[in-house]
This record gives structure tokens, C-alpha cells and sequence, in this order.
């Protein structure tokens, strides 16, 4: 087969099969060298897969890859980075107990040579550290610790890896899903110098906003099938939706028409017990009320609702629930009080990931779940979370596959089952849609409706603007620790938002 030397990468009729599912159906797609080329699609249509497939952590069943006219059979993630081919992964996958450099180099580490024996020269390996953070303008030293960083600073040097292997094609996998706005900027700075170089980038990304502001072509898959590569200025947002979802989405918010009633939770003068974090926090919710949670990142809203959870301890301040004070010390205290917490850090704190569907989603209610005898009744667990598991439209081949082999949009449907599972009265959704798509986002924000419709009461941490005015009865808004005030309904705007955002920035 000719290949058309105008393109860096051909992925011809590449087919995937896992068991009970076919994954790629025969989806062919060609890269341009020098452009960003977005790849787009519902979870679980089959993009990650795909550039697994292309990254050598999957074997293709069928088809054939071409890089740069050549053709390819990668054998390992370290064969395709060997060949020039370097990925930023969806979940991030680094070595909490290692340094910078060491996560960064892993595996390419250089060496240096004492007779016969050879050394990993940790001088070089500091050096060439030091002058590629530098050039990339990150402000964290090659020997901090990779679990002491941030989030977003962890995926910084995800980056920084990525950018290291001198790649000539790099593909990233929901690089900004945990990135500021400013680090979304600086990462969009690197990619247009990378493709000044002739890099191609495959970028996939949920964000719209992204999307047309940094793609050259668009690729939509579906069901495991490529729908369409077009020019990213031949599109707009309702058209790509539609390719994704295979219908129109003019609404994307259901209606939230429930009235909220009396108080059903109440923190008083809420105070980290933690110096530079939350104080003084003072805020109700009501009973079939969605309480939006707003603030920039490091505006301490995480540490909020853990705290209220049991996660983390407070200095002063009271907690009442149904009028009546409560003290809750741990996260089963609270499962206990009737509140349910979906993490922000999905894989860090959300999921078991060698647990099948059915573990992950019952591990809360198993004390619920047993027989008189005492043990547990596992037709009920199983007829429960594979119930709502398909009220969720989870794909999944079974209900036994381990939650780490579905998307990152699937695995968060599994996290909303799982609390749905506890019947809890009071429901906290930190970032609840991170990572999803527009589809799986409606049928998430569906099931948040029907709950405050059915009296529950739901906090929902959004960095999302869309997503705080569209779901919320109120926004309460969080900056450096502070409540710098809560807004009705009528007034939840952008620029409200923002000024109540950034008042003690």
C-alpha cells in the first residue's frame, strides 16, 4: 500500500477487539505533519484506544500503522518512543515516591560509565531537568518530590516528559483536565512552538473552547468508527456535537425544576485546621436544592466539602444536619449522616481500579447488602449496581470488568452509581463532568435533577461557568478560603462569578 507522503502518521483500517466489545471498526486516520489534529468523540468511542494502539500499550488486531512512510508494528510504549511517537495520558501515571527528574527521565535515564559498570548520572539527569523546565517556563525544582506537587503541577511535567523525547509526534489525552487557565495558556504557547518545528500534536479534549482555538483538523469518532475529518474552521460547536453524538443538542442542560425547601445541612463558621486554607465558612442547603460551588483554582473549595465529608479535620465550627449538630470525623461518619462524596481526583481517590463495575459500585452499601445470617447477598449487590449502572448508560462489556479498563467518562458514571447505590440524602459532586463528554454530561446532570426533583439535596464543585449557571438554584463563591458571597438565582452570571472569584486575589 502507497503511502501519501504528506501525512506524518496513517493509521489504516485499524480494528480492536476486547471481549464482548469491538473497540476500532476498521477506522483509518492520517496526521499532517505541523498541524494539531483534535480527535473528538463521546467516552468510550474509541479515541484513547486508538492512541494506545498507535503508543504500543495495545496490539491492533487488525490493520497497519505508517510513520513517516514506514511502516511500524509497536511492540512497546518504549518501541513507539523510540520511533518518535510520545503520549500524555488521560489518568496521569507518575511515581508519587520519585522525583521530578527521576519521573521525567524514567526509564531514559542517562548514564555514565565507571570501568565496566554503568551509573545513572544524576548530575546530567539534574542539568538537562533544570534547562527543559526552564525552557517549558515551569517553576518547580527537578528535586521536589512528585507527590508533594499540585495536581496541575503534576501534569505539567507529564508535559514536560512528553516535550523531553524530542518526538515528532505527540499525542495528549485531556492535557488540561487538571490545568488553570493561565497553565492551559502556557500549555497551548508549547504546543503552537512544537508545531512551528513540524511536531504534529493529536489533541483530545472535551473543551469545545480548546478545540477551535488551537485545532488545524478535526477527527469525530463514534462507536469505535471515524465519522468525519474536516478543517476545524469548517466547523462550528453545534455541528461537532452533532457528529459526536450522532443528533442535534440544543439543550444542554435538562430543566432543574425543583423548588428548594427547608435546610438540610448547615456549616457554621467553618475553619481548616490547616494555615492558608478555608475560614469562616458559613453556608446552608436545602432540601431539592443544587448548591453550585465556585471559586478560581486554589480557592480552597476542594477542602471545603472534604472537610464536611470527614476528610479533613477543622479547627472551629459546627455542622448541623436536619436542624440537628453533628460531628462527623470520618468519611463513615458521613456515609452514616447520609452524605455521599464524588472526589475530584478520580484515580487518585475515586476508583479501585483492579475491582470489577460491581465493587466499585457497591463498596459504600455492603453493610446494607447483607442476609440475616450475615452474609452478603450478592444477587442483590450485583441486580442493584448493575441497575443503575444502565440507568447511567455505563458501556462496559460486563459488569465485571475492572473499572480501570473503561474511560475516564465511564469510570465517573461507576463514582455516581456507587453513592447513588448509598440512597444518600445529601449528595457532594466535586467536578462531577470533568473529562466527559457532552452526551455523558447531560445524562449525569438528568440524574442530578431527578434527585433534588425527588427532595435530595446535591453540593456541586464546578470550575466549569456553563455548568455552575445552567445546574445551580445558587452559587455560593469561594477565593483564598474565603465566602466572598452566595448569588440567586437571578443574578448567577459569568461576571458575578468572576468578581466574587477574584476579590481577595
Amino acid at each position: 500500500m502507497a503511502q501519501d507522503q504528506n501525512y506524518i502518521l496513517e493509521m489504516c483500517n485499524i480494528t480492536k477487539k476486547f471481549p464482548g466489545v469491538l473497540a476500532l471498526d476498521d477506522v483509518t486516520l492520517r496526521v499532517r505533519p505541523g498541524t494539531v489534529h483534535s480527535l473528538m468523540g463521546e467516552n468510550g468511542a474509541g479515541k484513547s484506544t486508538m492512541m494506545k494502539c498507535l503508543f504500543g500499550i495495545y496490539q491492533e488486531d487488525g490493520g497497519e500503522i505508517f510513520v513517516n512512510g514506514k511502516k511500524e508494528n509497536f511492540s512497546s510504549a518504549k518501541h513507539a518512543l523510540e520511533t518518535g511517537v510520545s503520549m500524555i495520558h488521560q489518568e496521569l501515571s507518575i511515581v508519587p515516591e520519585r522525583s521530578v527528574m527521576e519521573n521525567i527521565w524514567l526509564g531514559r535515564e542517562p548514564g555514565k560509565k565507571l570501568g565496566p559498570v554503568q551509573f545513572v548520572d544524576h548530575k546530567k539527569m539534574f542539568k538537562d531537568t533544570e534547562t527543559l523546565l526552564k525552557n517549558l517556563e515551569m517553576e518547580f525544582s527537578p528535586n521536589d518530590r512528585m507527590g508533594s506537587l499540585s495536581i496541575s503541577h503534576q501534569q505539567a511535567c507529564e508535559i514536560a516528559k512528553a516535550v523531553s523525547c524530542d518526538a515528532s509526534i505527540v499525542v495528549m489525552d485531556e492535557p488540561t483536565s487538571s490545568l488553570t487557565e493561565t497553565e492551559v495558556n502556557h500549555l497551548f504557547k508549547i504546543i503552537n512552538s512544537l508545531r512551528d518545528k513540524g511536531v504534529a500534536i493529536i489533541y483530545i479534549s472535551h473543551k469545545m473552547s480548546e478545540i477551535f482555538q488551537i485545532s488545524d483538523d478535526v477527527s469525530v469518532m463514534r462507536d469505535g468508527k471515524l465519522i468525519a475529518t474536516k478543517k476545524a474552521s469548517e466547523l462550528d460547536e453545534d455541528k461537532l456535537i452533532k457528529l459526536m453524538v450522532g443528533r442535534d443538542m440544543t439543550n444542554r442542560f435538562p430543566p432543574v425544576d425543583s423548588i428548594p425547601a427547608e435546610v438540610c445541612l448547615s456549616a457554621k463558621n467553618y475553619t481548616s485546621d490547616v494555615e492558608r486554607s478555608f475560614k469562616d465558612i458559613s453556608l446552608d442547603l436545602r432540601k431539592g436544592e443544587i448548591l453550585g460551588l465556585g471559586g478560581l483554582v486554589g480557592a480552597q473549595r476542594t477542602e471545603f466539602v472534604e472537610s464536611i465529608f470527614g476528610l479533613r479535620k477543622i479547627k472551629t465550627g459546627t455542622l448541623s444536619i436536619n436542624g440537628k449538630e453533628i460531628r462527623i470525623k470520618s468519611p463513615e461518619d458521613a456515609i452514616n449522616a447520609g452524605i455521599g462524596l464524588i472526589t475530584e481526583d478520580r484515580r487518585g481517590s475515586g476508583i479501585f481500579p483492579l475491582l470489577s463495575i460491581i465493587d466499585n459500585t457497591s463498596i459504600p452499601s455492603l453493610k446494607g447488602c447483607r442476609k440475616k445470617v450475615g452474609f452478603l447477598d450478592h444477587k442483590k449487590i450485583f441486580n442493584t449496581a448493575t441497575g443503575i449502572n444502565k440507568k447511567l448508560r455505563t458501556k462496559t462489556p460486563t459488569f465485571h470488568t475492572p473499572i480501570q479498563n473503561l474511560s475516564g467518562g465511564n469510570q465517573q458514571k461507576v463514582i455516581v452509581s456507587r453513592w447513588l447505590m448509598t440512597l444518600p440524602e445529601i449528595l457532594i459532586m466535586d467536578e462531577p463532568t470533568r473529562g466527559i463528554d457532552v452526551g455523558a454530561k447531560y445524562e449525569i446532570y438528568t440524574i442530578m435533577s431527578e434527585l433534588v426533583n425527588a427532595g435530595k439535596a446535591i453540593i456541586m464543585v464546578s470550575s466549569e461557568m456553563p455548568e455552575l449557571i445552567g445546574m445551580s438554584h445558587r452559587v455560593a463563591v469561594l477565593c483564598n478560603g474565603n465566602l466572598t458571597g452566595v448569588l440567586e438565582k437571578n443574578d448567577i452570571n459569568s461576571e458575578n462569578i468572576m468578581r466574587l472569584a477574584t476579590q481577595f486575589e
